[in-house]
């Protein structure tokens, strides 16, 4: 049988059984469309955990001195020595040292504040990082020791800022803040000055910091300045300025990551991935939920399919003497099951289609509901879904997949009808 006729007889039969092809079609529409509109959604949200909320590069191995140290027992200090052998590890490309300022610092700000006046005072958190780690994010001057009476560049971190425009600013009436806009702000600081705590021995040093940039790699609650920066301070203030709190290990790949890692911990030191793991508890959550929401939608498809099984029977027993006519007149088995199964190919391709289309417009409902009536909030998305060409494709297969699969039993029984016994009654 031509497939010009079997085309014109699977229209033919579709236009008979308007009220049966509507359900069956129905059913895959409702399934398909769930299927993609959750899919989507858990792409769009895996996408503002990964990019926004937990940006983590996953190159990247940060070390840190072990809890309990004794000697050389249980892991030593990370002193310049250790931060060359790490260096030197297999896999490494760079170690970009880190060291806190051991001493506390408040800044006390009057004056104007980008257009609003601010009479405002907090602690402040520094931590100083070898110039490589953040040097891309500088858009002012150098990132670098200016010494003693001169401002100290400083980076923020883009989350802190973040967090600040979405829930700090609105609830004070303070004016929302850019990059940009911050590259070049100069604010005080008093070190060896505490709000809550108690200072070091000696008096209270006043300073500058400047802002000189933005970046991913920023101290999250707190500001990044250069290295030498902070050691000189910790050193005139008399804290520790030889060893280091931290260091960050560049890969070369993130393949190379599990094997410095496991390097790492055998020297003694201990790796802090506690970010890392945010992430991927973050990213595994939305993973079981979208998951769980995707099984719904295949159960949906699957009760679609025998609906197309049951439909399909009940129009095979109604058109028996039909299809016995066609064997009569030269038509073989095989033309027979393939009538049939066209259908239900024609069924689910087009249920399939249908229910891709609904998903992805409410999808896009649903985004444009939410930037128009939800409030900002920390990490608010420009879109919640993410709708990748091969996700509504997917959909159209998987409707005509739960079709063919339904009309398996009834094109068998169609292709076995005898002729003579059919139209005999």
């Amino acid at each position: 049988m031509k497939a010009s006729a079997v085309s014109a007889l699977v229209r033919l039969n579709l236009r008979r059984d308007r009220r049966g092809a509507l359900s069956s079609l129905f059913g895959i529409a409702v399934g398909v469309s769930s299927l993609v509109f959750f899919v989507a959604l858990g792409l769009g949200i895996s996408r503002v955990v990964r990019e926004k909320v937990f940006p983590v590069d996953t190159r990247l191995v940060e070390v840190v001195p072990p809890q309990v140290a004794l000697g050389g027992l249980l892991g030593g200090t990370l002193d310049q020595a250790a931060v060359d052998r790490l260096a030197a590890l297999p896999g490494v490309d760079r170690a970009h040292r880190k060291m806190n300022v051991r001493v506390p610092a408040v800044c006390r700000y009057r004056g104007d504040f980008f257009g609003q006046q601010l009479n405002m005072g907090l602690e402040v958190i520094a931590v100083g990082v070898d110039p490589s780690l953040v040097q891309a994010d500088v858009q002012l001057g150098k990132f670098e020791d200016p010494g003693a009476g001169q401002p100290i560049p400083a980076v923020a971190a883009t989350r802190l800022i973040e967090i600040y425009n979405k829930t700090f600013a609105p609830a004070r009436g303070l004016p929302q803040l850019s990059p940009a806009m911050l590259v070049g702000f100069s604010f005080p600081v008093e070190l060896n000055r505490s709000f809550v705590t108690a200072s070091a021995v000696g008096p209270s040093t006043p300073g500058t910091m400047q802002l000189v940039g933005v970046s991913e790699r920023g101290l999250l609650a707190g500001v990044t300045i250069p290295l030498e920066a902070a050691r000189r301070i910790n050193k005139d203030h008399g804290a520790d300025a030889a060893t280091f709190t931290g260091v960050t290990l560049e890969t070369s790949d993130p393949a190379q990551v599990p094997r410095v890692v496991a390097a790492v911990k055998e020297m003694g030191f201990r790796v802090d991935d506690a970010e890392r793991r945010l992430s991927e508890n973050a990213g595994a959550a939305v993973a079981i939920t979208t998951l769980a929401m995707a099984l719904l939608s295949a159960l949906i498809c699957l009760l679609a399919a025998l609906n197309i099984a049951h439909a399909l029977s009940a129009s095979v027993r109604a058109r028996s003497r039909e299809l016995g006519v066609m064997r009569a007149v030269g038509a073989s088995r095989a033309d027979v099951a393939r009538l049939v199964r066209a259908e239900a190919l024609v069924l689910g391709a087009s249920g399939g289609a249908l229910g891709a289309a609904l998903a992805v417009a409410a999808a896009f409902a649903v985004d444009l509901a939410v930037a128009r009536f939800v409030p900002d909030f920390p990490f608010k998305p420009d879109a919640f879904f993410r709708v990748p060409l091969w996700l509504p494709l997917a959909g159209v297969a998987l409707g005509a997949l739960a079709a063919v699969v339904g009309a398996v039993g009834p094109s068998r029984r169609a292709a076995r009808l005898e002729p003579a016994r059919v139209l005999a009654g």
